[in-house]
């Protein structure tokens, strides 16, 4: 059956108040509201009804499909006492109306309570209450009456659901969908980024929003239901915004070769990108948080199909290009082989980070987060300040090593990005990392970088450059003094500069603060963004990180001060002094497992111990484990 979308209006407009009043129930008003008493924390106003108990809600439609537990042709029957028309079966038949899910489909009745499935996500499978909660109140996971399983429901673009997918929560793991579901509308989460990111299972997709929470409201994150690519194909249909799809499913044989498929297949979007899991799937690395000890979840980062490159006159097939793997220089907000954008207003830090990215490279000063590299040479190639006097001392202060950073001999010609210089200076020297200080200084004196017919080619060269030789090149850029302050129109000219880096850092000062400044992840094309960070520099104690920071550019731009956020070195120290209160004396491997429970690596809790130093007394328990305690007043 199908309805019109006229008979889909009234039936929507249906006033339940006196539609359940026509079915015989009791209902007591409540202020403007009445309240259903055969569901007590249940109200309803006008076309409207909310369930506060779960805080979830909705319209006619759905209410009558979930209470009365009525199939969607059944529910707009009922509402409307009209029958739908047979769907016609002619392949040049015109569409007609809105198509109803399957005549068999109907959802298992909801329990009063969610008890036993929030028992069994949070507490066997490690999802966060929080994130359970916002799926739960959104109507898309709930318990069924009859065995108490979980149910995710997969719903259309105008909330409808079409689809559910029962796992059972006993020791037997029963799963299945319920019949009559159209496997095409699986279960997912719709945001309005250019992102979506794809997985076998819903408990997969809960896992890695946890694992990777920053802004995930934002993106879009679909469950196949196993590796079938149907329910892909189907999100991408009516989702013409999405440009970049990230295939995040299981680490395994099954996994490859449906991401192998995909890829081959063609895809509406410019890029398809392979993000593979550490371990098996993202739910079994939440489960195993405490073994993991701080490594990256992402085990690599394999593109699988990029944007075309449109001055090229032969077609590229992409079942001809091999995959790549992306490597990181600092995950996930530097990556070799590709272009890196340091943008913000002059004087607010930029070149002093830049000068600890090159102690990081050189000789082993690590940036937060930053796994442990072999050091390599750089070269760091600026225009605004002198060599000896200026740049020279500040590489010695953020302790460089020196015999590992060079700059390219401009004195005779001045050097531009389309010179040819760059890429043999990379490959005779081995330089992985090149940092280009301020990037308007070498753009040439022909090129306008407000003009996209002028930059486009000047930063494919330099993209490409990148890509051959492994490199990681990146850009320090002064914003612009445009009157706006949105961070990404004050940014370097022409916003074809923006679409050729893979990543994009912006660096500020907080005013109310004005030694602190900020780093935040503006853009991030092949992996998640990362957190946002700040460091202190200009006072007594030099250039020092701080920790996290909850702001976003803009804010800062138009002045707000934003926060500080508790870093995990802060979150061990105090646990430390939490531990060895009152003279306790502990085993460092105690003290290591609550912190490894906290998600604290013990890499951290080392640092913690080295900051606080002689406070801290070492001894042997009677087991022969070494134990720690506080040094007495």
């Amino acid at each position: 059956m199908q309805y019109s979308e006229e008979q889909v209006r009234r039936a929507k407009s249906t006033d339940l108040v006196s539609f359940l009043q026509s079915q015989g129930e009791k209902l007591v008003k409540s202020g403007k509201e009445y309240r259903w008493m055969a569901h007590d924390s249940l109200t309803v106003r006008g076309n409207c009804w909310f369930r506060h108990s779960r805080g979830t809600g909705g319209g006619p439609i759905d209410f009558v499909m979930e209470f009365y537990g009525l199939t969607f042709p059944e529910a707009m029957k009922k509402l409307t006492g009209e029958e739908g028309e047979e769907r016609r079966v002619a392949k040049d038949a015109p569409k007609q109306g809105i198509p109803a899910p399957s005549p068999d489909f109907r959802l298992p009745r909801r329990n009063r309570d969610e008890n036993k499935i929030r028992e069994y996500l949070t507490k066997t499978r490690g999802i966060q209450e929080d994130l359970v909660k916002v799926f739960i109140g959104n109507g898309d996971i709930y318990e069924d009456e009859k065995h108490h399983n979980i149910v995710f429901v997969g719903k259309d673009r105008s909330g409808i659901p079409r689809y559910a997918h029962i796992r059972g929560t006993e020791e037997e793991k029963f799963r299945g969908d319920v019949a009559g579901s159209l496997k095409e509308y699986s279960f997912c989460y719709r945001g309005n980024s250019e992102q979506l990111y794809v997985f076998e299972a819903p408990i997969d997709l809960l896992s890695f929003i946890q694992l990777f929470p920053k802004d995930w409201e934002q993106r879009s994150y679909l469950s196949l239901g196993g590796t079938s690519d149907r329910a892909l194909t189907a999100f991408l249909s009516d989702s013409p915004n999405i440009t970049s799809v990230f295939l995040c499913l299981d680490n395994d044989k099954a996994g490859e070769e449906a991401c192998e498929k995909i890829a081959g297949k063609e895809v509406p979007c410019e890029r398809i990108i392979r993000l593979k899991p550490v371990l098996k799937d993202w739910n079994e690395i939440i489960c195993h948080q405490g073994e993991m000890r701080g490594r990256n979840p992402v085990a690599d980062t394999i593109m699988l199909k990029a944007p075309e490159k449109e001055e090229i006159v032969p077609m590229i097939y992409y079942q001809d290009v091999e995959a790549t793997s992306v490597e990181w220089l600092w995950f996930p907000y530097i990556p070799f082989g590709k272009l890196t954008i340091i943008q913000g207003n002059p004087g607010e830090g930029k070149t002093y980070f830049a000068m600890k990215l090159t102690a990081a490279c050189t000789n082993r000063k690590y940036l937060p987060t930053m796994e442990a590299i072999e050091p390599f040479n750089v070269i760091y190639q600026t225009a605004e300040d002198g060599k000896g006097d200026t740049i020279k001392p500040r590489l010695i202060e953020c302790e460089a090593d020196l015999s590992r950073v060079m700059v390219i001999d401009d004195t005779e010609i001045p050097l531009t990005l389309m010179d040819d210089r760059i890429e043999r200076a990379i490959r005779q020297n081995k330089v992985r990392l090149l940092i280009i200080d301020p990037v308007q200084a070498f753009i040439g004196a022909d090129v306008d970088m407000n003009r996209a017919n002028e930059v486009r080619p000047v930063f494919r060269k330099l993209g490409n450059v990148a890509e051959q030789t492994g490199c990681a090149i990146v850009l320090i850029g002064h914003l612009n003094k445009s009157c706006g302050t949105q961070s990404t129109y004050r940014g370097l000219g022409s916003i074809d500069i923006m679409a050729a880096v893979r990543s994009l850092l912006f660096i500020g000062k907080v005013k109310k603060d004005p030694t602190t400044r900020v780093l935040i992840h503006e853009k991030s094309s092949l992996a998640p963004p990362g957190e946002t960070l700040a460091f202190k520099l200009g006072d007594e104690g030099g250039f020092r990180w701080i920790g996290g920071y909850d702001i976003n550019a803009d804010d800062l731009l138009n002045g707000k001060e934003g926060k500080r956020v508790e870093t995990k070195l802060e979150r061990g120290m105090r646990l430390m002094e939490e531990m060895l209160k009152d003279g306790k004396e502990i085993p460092l491997k105690v003290i290591q497992k609550k912190a490894t429970e906290m998600n604290i690596s013990s890499r951290t809790m080392r640092d913690v111990r080295n900051r606080m130093g002689d406070r801290l007394i070492y001894g042997r328990g009677s087991g022969r484990d070494n134990t720690i305690r506080l040094k007495s007043d």
